[in-house]
């Protein structure tokens, strides 16, 4: 439909364009990719039955794209704001179609057989995945180790601290330290009277 309309536009050097790249787009996702998908190097995978709620999807989805593509008029183009008039089962658009798979799998088969493929490589493919695969490591895992070393240093303080003022109280229990000095009552009733008089007067101000 898009080729169709860059026609009736007038845009007729951007309709091979759109040609070229429906044809790399079908060799490269409709052939290429299933070929090596069954036909590339063994990685040892073995594969199991899929469960029943992704067999549903599966079916469900496969029997949507049969029933879109064989009643395109009443399923997808009514959908559209305006009447397109567009028939995808005409002789032009069929031959096209039918030329532009035709020749991606001869382009596909003459690339295989003659060699020029680059050799299979053994390697991950990284798409949207690549943010948390390798960015969020490489990011996360310095960050991490920084905050690691600092932890364990405020840590160390805070335990050399506390080891300190233990210290400082263990060497003051002896009779002749302020801690453990005997205190008259008349000078604690004092520092509660000071104490209770500076209260009143944070009170009144």
């Amino acid at each position: 439909m898009v080729m169709a309309a860059t026609l009736d536009a007038g845009y007729q050097w951007v309709w091979p364009a759109l040609l070229f790249a429906s044809a790399g787009v079908f060799h490269h996702a409709g052939i290429k990719i299933p070929y090596f998908a069954f036909f590339g190097h063994d990685s040892g995978i073995r594969a199991s039955d899929p469960p029943r709620n992704m067999l549903a999807a599966m079916t469900l989805a496969a029997a949507l794209c049969l029933l879109i593509g064989i009643l395109p008029q009443q399923t997808l183009y009514r959908l559209l704001p305006f009447a397109t008039g567009y028939d995808p089962y005409d002789l032009t658009h069929v031959l096209t179609q039918t030329q532009l798979l035709f020749f991606g799998a001869l382009a596909f088969v003459a690339l295989q057989r003659t060699g020029i493929y680059p050799a299979e490589l053994r390697s991950v493919n990284l798409d949207a995945d690549w943010l948390y695969r390798r960015l969020a490591p490489a990011v996360i895992r310095p960050l991490a180790a920084a905050v690691a070393t600092v932890d364990r240093g405020v840590r160390r303080g805070a335990l050399g601290l506390l080891d300190g003022g233990r210290r400082a109280l263990e060497s003051d229990r002896s009779p002749v330290r302020m801690i453990a000095r005997s205190w008259p009552t008349g000078s604690m009733v004092l520092w509660v009277a000071v104490l209770l008089g500076a209260y009143l007067l944070f009170r009144l101000f």
